[in-house]
């Protein structure tokens, strides 16, 4: 069993700055890539950005330059950090992991966390 975890989420003015956290725990075998989603009301659920276990990443072009994915593996983490918040940004954002749970077909299932809001409003 592998559970994540999101937090940092809040509100926030247009501008301004958030950092969000998400941190696997459990049985961990061995985790590949892992993103950050989010989903506004009555939108679809929307890739923020991916990082790969390597550390290589890959933005949405309305958040490039202003957000930045990046992986703590030891700590089993990963964070987003988001600069110059816009009120498009407002939704909640979910952490997806790839859990490797067999090391000899490298099968893995897709987790999610619980999601955190983000709301960017003046």
């Amino acid at each position: 069993q592998v559970q994540l975890a999101e937090s940092g989420g809040g509100s926030v003015q247009p501008g301004q700055s958030l950092t969000l956290t998400c941190t696997a725990s459990g049985t961990i075998n061995f985790i590949r890539d892992m993103a950050w989603y989010r989903q506004a009301p009555g939108k679809q659920r929307e890739v923020v950005a991916t990082i790969t276990a390597y550390g290589i990443v890959d933005y949405r072009t309305s958040v490039q330059g202003r957000f930045t994915i990046s992986r703590d593996n030891a700590k089993n983490t990963i964070y987003l950090r988001m600069d110059a918040l816009v009120p498009e940004d407002s939704a909640v954002y979910y952490c997806n992991a790839q859990h490797v749970y067999s090391n000899s077909s490298n099968r893995f299932v897709s987790l999610w966390g619980q999601g955190t809001l983000v709301t960017v409003a003046s």
